[in-house]
């Protein structure tokens, strides 16, 4: 059950870099203010009960690495990041790092 709220908390971490981006996008900034303070707080309440069994050097790291990558994903598909061999280069090393971490904690 810890990996399964850790993968939840790498999915709410996406949402707080998201709402900011969209705030400064939007006319009505206070209300993804507002949605990236819960993102915050779900992604925080996640991560805490995954550390529950998973220790903690794995688990932030895995949580901080898949909610860069997944961040990075939705910056490409949604607010047209550029794709440049570097940057997948850069996710490519993130995601590899994630695996081994994941594999060492079996």
């Amino acid at each position: 059950m810890a990996w399964l709220y850790l993968l939840i908390a790498s999915l709410f971490e996406v949402g707080w870099p998201v709402g900011f981006k969209i705030a400064g996008l939007s006319e009505v900034k206070i209300w993804w203010i507002l949605f990236s303070a819960i993102a915050m707080m779900f992604s925080g309440l996640f991560l805490y009960l995954a550390q529950k069994e998973i220790p903690i050097g794995t688990a932030y790291a895995i949580w901080s690495g898949t909610g860069t990558v997944f961040t990075f994903a939705v910056g490409i598909l949604l607010f047209n990041d550029s794709i440049e061999l570097l940057r997948l280069l850069g996710a490519i090393f993130i995601i590899t790092g994630v695996i081994l971490l994941k594999l060492s904690n079996t």
